[in-house]
């Protein structure tokens, strides 16, 4: 595995796993919640099966405050609601506690009524508390354990079927659990289970026709996660408790129904934010109503565990963010936005199959390391740039290094590749003599003049500085980037250098008393151009008998003078002035006929 796949794979898995340590320990747990319920809770069509009788504003303003309340108006409420012994209920739940004793006519009465109806849930409920048990294997305690338990008095309660009405809201204030059941203290020490009022309800009215209820699974506090069916408002037709009482509501209204009474008045404090909407309250007896829908539909939602979740979503963060580095930023952005896509939908369906899953773990999760990989992209391209860009600035001109910047790091790598090139040699004539005769540092002095001055020429042309060999100088045209006009370029290179290194010449013998001459040779045709060399030490070079040629050109060009071969010449066309040698000038290696040419002048390109 090479050093680049290692890394990304490093990458992947730490990405991978902080992603899922992220999920894990909860840190995006409330956005999760809030996506669940957008995707999950819609609300369906109720049922109709279940009326809701409000203690409402109008009853308010009809019978008076409601502290002010005796157990008559329940009782009457519940005499109402079997004044028609054919229309009667299946079941009536009373969303409220009656828990002391008060007036005991009143309380009997509510009692009789009760019992008349003979299908009454009446409210129960527990204060929750810490609680420590101590034993020889130490203390265990217990945050979720009933320290309280309210009930309705005795002879209410020895009529009714008792139900809890504990609401518990999650973590963010939103009520998306219901409690099935608490388990209080008996007086002799032992524990009782005591279902929901939603349960209790449920069950009698399934069994009124002949079903059987179906408790839903539960965590380890007794909940379960609660699929609404309608939203704030959905399952309350306007009646009131006051006209119950009044004789204004049509028995055939609720018979063989579920009936409940309970709050529905911002001032008696029952309501409770949902899943369905989080921007208005519903009330308890609403809440109570959902609840009971999902009992007698039998639909329920399990929460998947979370470790199964963990696994899927370390695994999908480890393939997306391998597939991310190892892919365009382009690519990868369509990719994401498939990932995600298809997570939601995905969700969905699990959702309605059964399943309640975390909908935003896996966009999350792609999504941050989406973003790390352009990140990464982004560096490694800055750096690749930053490559090529050292290496070639040495050789080529700026204007060449910035579109080999477009092409990238391809550029660096060893091999090469056959293209037409225009080459370019030039030499110093008498040299090695001069430097005989001279101090080392008026040599060097010398050299690096002519060679500024000889790359110059070749960078204000757009050539590439293939190397310095002593006093010559190698250049080409052609590559790393196709040039159309190569052969012109490197035509009028010759001349410029052999021009200005004339006048350099003459502002060296003024200075050392020497001067000096350069012979150029040109041709163009194929050769190898590319990085050649090791891993560690390589030069961008070109190499073939179109360098060779070149280089034996200016080998028998005499100081001033410019030697080209006849493709060059005939490349040039009308440009171009020159005087043919014809086969008088014998380059090593070449056939005999092999015409050399003086390039004399050139024309400026219209």
């Amino acid at each position: 595995m090479n050093t680049s796949l290692k890394r990304n794979l490093i990458y992947s898995l730490a990405g991978a796993t902080l992603m899922t340590a992220i999920a894990g320990y909860g840190i995006i747990r409330q956005p999760d919640r809030w996506v669940q319920d957008e995707l999950y809770q819609h609300g369906t069509v109720p049922s109709g099966e279940i009326v809701i009788i409000g203690i409402d504003e109008y009853a308010l303003a009809d019978l008076g405050p409601y502290q002010t309340w005796d157990r008559n108006i329940m009782a009457s409420a519940l005499e109402a609601l079997a004044s028609d012994p054919d229309n009667r209920p299946a079941v009536v739940a009373i969303d409220t506690l009656y828990a002391e004793t008060t007036v005991p006519e009143d309380d009997a009465r509510l009692a009789a009524a009760a019992e008349e109806l003979g299908c009454v849930v009446t409210a129960t409920v527990a204060e929750f508390g810490t609680s420590r048990t101590y034993s020889e294997e130490g203390v265990t305690t217990n945050n979720y354990s009933v320290v309280n338990y309210e009930e309705p008095y005795d002879a209410l309660r020895d009529v009714t079927i008792q139900g809890h009405i504990n609401a518990m809201v999650d973590f963010d204030g939103i009520m998306r659990h219901a409690l099935l059941y608490v388990e209080p203290t008996t007086s002799d020490g032992s524990s009782q289970r005591v279902y929901s009022m939603a349960f209790q309800a449920a069950d009698i009215y399934l069994k009124s026709i002949g079903e059987q209820i179906e408790p839903p699974p539960v965590n380890s506090r007794g909940q379960f996660y609660v699929p609404f069916a309608a939203k704030p408002g959905d399952l309350y037709d306007g009646i009131s408790l006051s006209q119950l009482i009044r004789g204004e509501v049509p028995s055939d209204y609720y018979a063989g129904k579920i009936v409940i009474i309970g709050p529905y008045a911002v001032g008696l404090q029952d309501a409770y934010f949902t899943p369905v909407r989080r921007s208005s309250q519903m009330y308890g007896v609403e809440f109570q109503a959902n609840v009971i829908q999902s009992f007698i539909e039998h639909v329920y939602k399990v929460e998947a565990s979370t470790m199964p979740q963990i696994t899927i979503l370390f695994l999908v963060c480890l393939g997306a963010m391998i597939f991310f580095l190892n892919s365009r930023v382009g690519v990868s952005t369509v990719s994401y936005i498939g990932i995600t896509a298809a997570s939601l939908i995905a969700c969905y369906l699990i959702y309605q199959a059964g399943v309640v899953v975390h909908p935003l773990w896996i966009p999350v999760g792609a999504g941050v390391l989406y973003i790390a990989a352009v990140i990464i992209h982004y560096i490694r391209t800055a750096r690749a740039r930053q490559r090529v860009y050292n290496t070639f600035e040495r050789y080529v001109a700026p204007s060449v290094v910035k579109e080999l910047l477009k092409e990238g790091e391809d550029n660096l790598a060893l091999g090469g590749k056959l293209v037409d090139i225009a080459v370019l040699f030039v030499d110093v004539r008498g040299f090695t003599t001069m430097s005989e005769r001279l101090s080392p540092e008026k040599v060097v002095y010398i050299l690096n003049k002519i060679l500024t001055t000889t790359s110059s020429c070749i960078e204000r042309n757009n050539g590439t500085l293939d190397k310095f060999v002593g006093d010559a100088t190698m250049a080409f045209w052609g590559a790393p980037l196709p040039q159309e006009d190569s052969v012109y370029l490197a035509a009028r290179t010759a001349l410029d250098i052999v021009n200005e290194c004339e006048k350099v010449s003459v502002q060296l013998k003024e200075e050392t008393g020497e001067e000096f001459h350069v012979g150029v040779g040109v041709h163009y045709g194929p050769a190898v151009v590319g990085n050649i060399g090791s891993e560690r030490r390589m030069d961008y070079t070109a190499i073939g008998d179109t360098v060779n040629t070149a280089a034996r050109l200016e080998a028998n060009a005499p100081g001033g003078t410019v030697y080209i071969s006849r493709i060059v010449a005939d490349k040039l066309g009308d440009l171009a002035k020159t005087t043919s040698l014809g086969s008088t000038v014998k380059l090593k290696g070449k056939a005999e006929g092999f015409e050399v040419l003086t390039l004399d002048s050139l024309e400026e390109r219209k």
